[in-house]
């Protein structure tokens, strides 16, 4: 099995922080373009993946935000070699707000790689495009994963937020190691062994973006989860959209950079050398800046 370690640029809590990815060869890859999304892709020596069931297709997922923590982390799509980073706007780093009873993301949050919700493709179940970032998981194990690290998951359902105008699926996952993972294979297993953690889901989503003066989200399917088969699908086709992204034959200015190391096909393969060259080039790795206390400001909603 491929293990895929990080390198810290920058100084954390400051807008020059980046996390970096390698492979177990320790060279640098794209955590948006490089890892594959199923872990079949990526046996070597003919192992075959660890599976669950016969018929279980299991992908990686790539960690951006760890369970309790309020940092906005996420791919940065148009920067090269897409390293994590904190999101910023006006400015100002990016906190998600503490709505009660929530204490920041309540999941490991964070993508599936080799993934991409087009934004130039209307669906046709929630009548919106894509948001122009890869796919979001919510893994909903016990363990609190950290930022840049990637698990292999099994897919239990997903959730169509429609988020200012726009297609942002949210994968409901389990992280194969998860003591309740062999327990886990459908959304509805979700409501028998996690009970009120569906809805607490969909609670969150709705709200994050009250603090910050921004009405509720809302929902395709009325806020109803869609089941597993239907959530592979959908993951089926933004992996098609991503494959479409990465070998076109040029770039245009302010677009997603597919920059990568591995994807022998596409125009935008670079050298190891020239991956290197990216991060040197970035911040030195420091000590951490002081977080705002406004971080642990709690917000309270009635229904």
């Amino acid at each position: 099995m491929v293990h895929y370690l990080t390198e810290q640029r920058g100084r954390p809590n400051s807008t020059d922080y980046r996390v970096y990815l390698k492979n177990s060869d320790q060279k640098y890859i794209s955590p948006f373009h490089d890892i594959p999304l199923y872990i079949a892709d990526e046996q070597e020596c003919g192992v075959p993946p660890k599976k669950f069931k016969t018929n279980e297709i299991l992908f990686n997922m790539v960690v951006e935000v760890p369970r309790w923590s309020n940092a906005k982390m996420e791919i940065a799509t148009k920067e090269p070699l897409n390293p994590i980073k904190q999101d910023i706007k006006k400015g100002k780093l990016r906190y998600v707000a503490n709505v009660f009873p929530h204490k920041g993301y309540i999941w490991n949050y964070g993508a599936l790689p080799q993934t991409w919700e087009d934004p130039n493709h209307t669906d046709k179940d929630t009548m919106c495009c894509g948001d122009n970032d890869p796919i979001d998981v919510c893994e909903i194990g016990s363990k609190v994963c950290v930022t840049g690290q990637v698990i292999q998951v099994k897919v239990l359902g997903i959730l169509a937020l429609i988020d200012e105008g726009e297609t942002d699926w949210k994968v409901i996952a389990i992280n194969v190691e998860d003591p309740d993972a062999s327990s886990l294979n459908s959304i509805e297993d979700v409501r028998k062994i996690k009970p009120g953690h569906l809805e607490a889901t969909v609670d969150w989503f709705k709200k994050y973006k009250v603090p910050d003066g921004k009405p509720e989200n809302q929902f395709a399917f009325n806020g109803q989860f869609k089941d597993k088969d239907f959530a592979i699908e959908v993951i089926k086709s933004t992996h098609s959209y991503w494959k479409a992204l990465v070998m076109r034959e040029k770039m245009k200015g302010d677009e997603i950079v597919c920059q990568n190391t591995s994807l022998c096909e596409s125009p935008f393969k670079c050298t190891d050398a020239e991956a290197s060259a990216v991060v040197e080039a970035a911040a030195e790795y420091g000590e951490p800046l002081p977080v705002s206390s406004e971080v642990d400001k709690w917000h309270f909603f009635t229904n």
